[in-house]
């Protein structure tokens, strides 16, 4: 459909206010453009029609807007706003064709970009333009609740021509509902709430739905499934945020198989991001700089802002004022650079969410287990064995001569990276047992560089897990084994009583009874000790995340983040046993022994009692060497 005619007014629109830059004066030309909009001659029609097809020219015609300075200005479309605009008309198009069947976005943005303000505009132009109209928008809080209708919604409708407005009835004081009682026969809605609630919109049937700093909502997923129910069939759905970090956005935006089309505007499609420069000198010196800078990974230093200003001079064609702005706003806001003005989606979901562990080597070493992972998998499987009795305590015990790994990928929960192992090498088995709020026991076996060479991860099954964990101990040279006593100490009693020669012990502390000193087996998370075990694999990650070989133990430390209480933990809904089953492993390595000796020999040949004596042998040695027991050379 041609739109010239609204064209036309909103041409004329950005002229006036070009020449004069007088709200007043376009307060006078927009109520005089809405009298020809709203009369009943033929031009009247042929522009009511427009504006119901194409809902942002009744924005640029008749919409104000405060911008970053305070002032109201008429709301023109910014580039990346006419971006979005070209795409939902080419889509709502294609609808119509048959050749998509939705129209449902991931809107994931910068820092003033104006894109909320443009869906809650078009959302309000939908609902004075169209009949039965039912728009919805939730907020991510309560103050961006009362923001996005307060200071957006009401502002745009209190501001437009009065014959422009439809009898409002409300429903409460976050709804435009324009009845068909007294809203001149439009009955359309638009509401605006805050997310929190699963049952939100269930009960509505909605052609427009806005979700609001979704990355920021409590439980996004269960509050889109009843949602999506209420959509109808050519509902435009925008699920818009800034980043958060790893979360359930990022496994959306991550989902090539999503309905969801995901949409990205890099912050130098916003034209005002420039800044001219101070002098020739201080131009021919910042150039010279960014030309020969060279990479540097910490965003805190110059080099890597240069090197930043080099790569989208080359990769993206800026121009050198676009980069000066960019150097200039990182010097304000050094790290934060990456979350409020990010150049790709990727270091948008990087640099936030608060995370514990460095991100960009994280994701860096996913990257590459992933592709590694294409063409060489690690072994997956379980150990089978068989079952003695304890000659000194009567117990039930694993013969460790009938331990065989089998190979099974389909039901494996041990995984071997690296199974090349070297007999004088000494291993740490640190294991995170099933408690509070985990559902999984993870055992994690490191060498003596701290290099992640098997994992075990089993779910709920303790008495399993202690009899796998001993396995595994056994094939890694007997393995120092540290497991966690904090919910249970099934595991750690269960691999004394089946006699596994080497468990880590926390302290030796007097016996209740006897008052001799015994050794207090298992590890102990505490408020002294988790501090130190995840500051050990947080510099491990920092400096040498080569070291890590599991992919679901990486992405575990996607989202670990620091709460606002300044703990690390996992956030909500997601798993932390790998992290802390390897940090307890880097815990308790300082108790196992720098190398493993390789067994001593069988002393050959006839020795009387005084030989043996001189040999240094105890009185208990040569009673066995007598009974005909081997005794080692010494």
């Amino acid at each position: 459909m041609l739109i010239d005619d609204m064209k036309r007014i909103i041409d004329k629109r950005k002229q006036i206010w070009e020449k004069f830059k007088d709200i007043e004066k376009d307060r006078e030309y927009r109520e005089a453009a809405a009298q020809a909009l709203i009369e009943n001659s033929e031009r009247g029609k042929r522009l009511r029609k427009q504006i119901q097809e194409y809902p942002e020219l009744l924005i640029e015609a008749f919409f104000v807007i405060v911008d970053k300075e305070q002032q109201t200005v008429p709301f023109f479309l910014n580039q990346v706003q006419q971006e979005l605009v070209a795409i939902i008309n080419r889509d709502k198009e294609l609808f119509k064709q048959g050749k998509i069947n939705h129209m449902k976005y991931l809107l994931l943005k910068g820092r003033q970009q104006g894109m909320t303000s443009f869906i809650n505009a078009y959302q309000l132009a939908c609902a004075i333009s169209k009949k039965n109209f039912s728009g919805y928008t939730l907020a991510d809080n309560a103050e961006n609740t009362e923001h996005i209708f307060a200071d957006r919604g009401k502002f745009y409708f209190d501001n437009l021509p009065q014959c422009l407005k439809p009898t409002i009835r409300y429903s409460n004081r976050r709804e435009f509902d324009f009845s068909k009682e007294g809203g001149g026969g439009l009955n359309s809605k638009w509401r605006v709430a805050t997310a929190g609630n699963e049952d939100a919109g269930r009960s509505k049937t909605l052609n427009f739905f806005h979700g609001s700093e979704v990355a920021f909502w409590p439980k996004l997923k269960q509050t889109l499934t009843g949602l999506e129910e209420a959509f109808t069939r050519n509902c435009i759905v925008f699920l818009e945020t800034t980043a958060n970090g790893y979360n359930e956005f990022k496994e959306m935006w991550d989902d090539e198989f999503s309905n969801y089309r995901k949409l990205f505007f890099e912050w130098w499609k916003t034209p005002e991001y420039r800044l001219s420069f101070e002098t020739k000198a201080i131009e021919e010196d910042f150039k010279e700089k960014v030309l020969n800078a060279a990479e540097e990974t910490d965003a805190e230093q110059e080099m890597w802002a240069l090197y930043r200003c080099k790569w989208l001079l080359e990769a993206k064609h800026l121009d050198w004022e676009q980069l000066y702005w960019y150097y200039t706003k990182w010097k304000d806001k050094r790290e934060a650079i990456k979350q409020e003005y990010p150049c790709t989606a990727e270091e948008a979901f990087l640099s936030t969410g608060g995370t514990y562990f460095n991100m960009e080597n994280v994701t860096r070493r996913l990257e590459e287990l992933r592709e590694l992972h294409k063409t060489r998998r690690p072994r997956k499987g379980y150990f089978i064995y068989e079952y003695g009795t304890s000659s000194w305590s009567g117990e039930k015990i694993i013969l460790d001569d009938t331990i065989e790994f089998i190979e099974d990928n389909s039901i494996g929960y041990v995984t071997i990276f690296n199974d090349d192992i070297e007999p004088t090498m000494p291993y740490v088995i640190g294991a995170d047992t099933a408690g509070e709020g985990s559902d999984w026991n993870v055992g994690q076996v490191i060498d003596a560089y701290q290099n992640q060479v098997a994992i075990i991860r089993l779910q709920k099954d303790e008495d399993l897990f202690a009899e796998q964990l001993y396995c595994l101990g056994k094939m890694f040279n007997d393995a120092l084994i540290a497991p966690e006593i904090n919910f249970s100490t099934y595991v750690v009693r269960t691999l004394a009583n089946r006699e596994y020669p080497n468990i880590y012990t926390r302290e030796n502390a007097p016996d209740a009874i006897t008052k001799r000193l015994e050794p207090k087996l298992g590890h102990n998370t505490t408020k002294l000790t988790r501090p130190m075990l995840l500051g050990m694999l947080r510099t491990l990650v920092r400096e040498r995340p080569e070291c890590i070989n599991d992919i679901t133990t990486l992405e575990e430390m996607l989202t670990f983040v620091v709460n606002e209480r300044g703990k690390p933990e996992a956030m909500e809904g997601y798993h932390d046993d790998c992290i802390m089953a390897y940090g307890i492993a880097l815990y308790a390595q300082e108790q196992q022994v720098d190398e493993i000796k390789p067994p001593a020999e069988e002393l050959e040949g006839y020795y009387t009692e005084a030989e043996l004596e001189d040999l240094g042998y105890s009185k208990y040695e040569i009673e066995q060497y007598k009974k005909g027991y081997p005794i080692y050379r010494r």
